[in-house]
């Protein structure tokens, strides 16, 4: 089944249960999906639509940051239930040392050996990784922290 038909069938059992904050949070991500096919022009595949979904996470947990810093805690616990129910519909993240061991082989593979060939180790690793749920940052500082 596929991330949009999961999502659909989603949807539809949250509306019989009567489960309002599964319905925003699986309607708020259609609807960020069909901006960027709206953008681009052409339909996203699981891959793409995983990668807007990161970017939905990354969104929520700055908010939960913020919510934190302003005393409150109601909007930050919703924006944590928000986050989980977006996860739920991503690949299983990886872990940091399973992370370090795709950037060390790619590092390995291309041959790169300073900072100046950062840019293709960090292009070689994201493509690698492909649908899985990764911080760009995270990646980022483990190719420089390898490369140094």
């Amino acid at each position: 089944m596929s991330l949009r038909d999961r999502l659909s069938e989603d949807l539809k059992h949250a509306m019989k249960a009567r489960d309002q904050l599964r319905m925003d949070v699986i309607r708020m991500i259609k609807a960020a999906v069909l901006n960027k096919e709206v953008e681009i022009k052409k339909d996203l595949d699981d891959a793409e639509m995983s990668r807007i979904m990161t970017t939905m996470i990354k969104q929520r947990r700055e908010s939960v940051e913020q919510y934190e810093k302003g005393n409150r805690s109601e909007l930050a616990a919703k924006e944590r239930q928000e986050i989980s129910i977006i996860e739920s519909y991503l690949p299983k993240a990886l872990t940091q040392e399973e992370l370090a061991q795709v950037v060390e082989n790619v590092i390995r593979e291309t041959g790169a050996a300073s900072l100046k060939d950062m840019g293709a180790v960090m292009k070689a690793v994201m493509s690698r990784l492909g649908s899985q749920p990764v911080d760009g940052k995270q990646v980022s500082d483990l190719v420089r922290a390898k490369l140094l």
